[in-house]
């Protein structure tokens, strides 16, 4: 019998950055919609070509707080009713039965726990993006969330939906299993759980750190994932405005990664995919290589 495994797209604002005309922007991937957006509908139709099951929306970068820090908060509506019309333009175009995530990203800045807001002022943030995506979405995916309050804010908010929810955790690129906030990924588990949140993915980390994260998640959830990026540091990105400063492993072409997914997905992993510069190539192999391991790729929450 085929295991039954969902596969997600890869990374969209490092796509965006490869195939666009512009400088790369603070909010790169949301400025794109206003100047080029047949990019972000290019990006979502490659990763369906390539076997994804499951695109999210391309609204990583249009959070409040972003937004009026770059003096567009009057955008945000239009933001996510573009991002929304250009992930269902592409799945018409390619004509596949395909679901969409709805994305709930860190609320100021990736991999800054400390740049987040209080909790209930998150909560509030996170129900303001919610209620624009909430009803032309199958599911949503708090992703890189860096630490405890962050992800509980996301999760609490998502609840208001009735979605499935995918919690999504970015670690250290190191071996101690902690998110970038320092805490204990089991701790973060536990308490997430908790509060009735059973669906757990790790994103946005190196894959070798993942692959330890992996067993921690294998042994306490019943659903699980994982979708690593393709940095060679993320440090640098700390202190500037945007990935331009960041460079691509060379070392981790479509064949390394599946290595690594196809061990995720040989541990039990329920779905898996990619992130910043895991791009379409990497998504077919994945496919590719899922499909000869007696996996059947599946678009089904249930």
């Amino acid at each position: 019998m085929k295991k039954k495994i969902m596969l997600l797209d890869g990374g969209m604002g490092q796509e965006l950055i490869k195939n666009s005309k512009s400088d790369p922007h603070p909010l790169w991937s949301t400025y794109v919609m206003l100047k080029e957006p047949e990019l972000v509908k290019k990006a979502h139709v490659d990763f369906i070509e390539a076997g994804a099951s499951i695109i999210t929306l391309n609204t990583y970068s249009t959070t409040p707080e972003r937004l009026e820090a770059n003096n567009l908060l009057d955008k945000f509506s239009f933001f996510h009713k573009q991002a929304i019309d250009l992930a269902r333009k592409a799945i018409d175009h390619t004509q596949r039965d395909v679901l969409i995530a709805g994305c709930l990203p860190p609320l100021v800045w990736s991999y800054r726990p400390d740049k987040a807001p209080d909790y209930n002022k998150c909560i509030d943030l996170y129900l303001q993006i919610v209620r624009e995506q909430e009803n032309f979405v199958d599911l949503f995916v708090c992703e890189t969330m860096a630490s405890i309050k962050e992800a509980k804010a996301a999760v609490m908010a998502a609840k208001t939906s009735g979605k499935t929810i995918w919690c999504g955790f970015t670690l250290e690129d190191n071996q101690n299993c902690e998110l970038r906030s320092g805490e204990k990924l089991l701790d973060c588990v536990k308490e997430l759980q908790s509060l009735g949140q059973e669906e757990f993915v790790l994103n946005c980390s190196f894959p070798e750190v993942i692959d330890k994260g992996m067993t921690i998640l294998s042994r306490n959830s019943k659903f699980f994932g994982g979708y690593g990026n393709g940095f060679t540091s993320i440090e640098p990105l700390k202190t500037a405005s945007n990935v331009s400063v960041l460079s691509a492993r060379t070392d981790l072409g479509p064949k390394e990664y599946s290595k690594h997914a196809l061990n995720w997905a040989n541990q039990g992993a329920s779905v898996v995919g990619g992130c910043c510069e895991i791009g379409p190539s990497h998504i077919k192999h994945l496919h590719d290589t899922l499909i000869e391991n007696n996996f059947e790729i599946v678009n089904s929450l249930v």
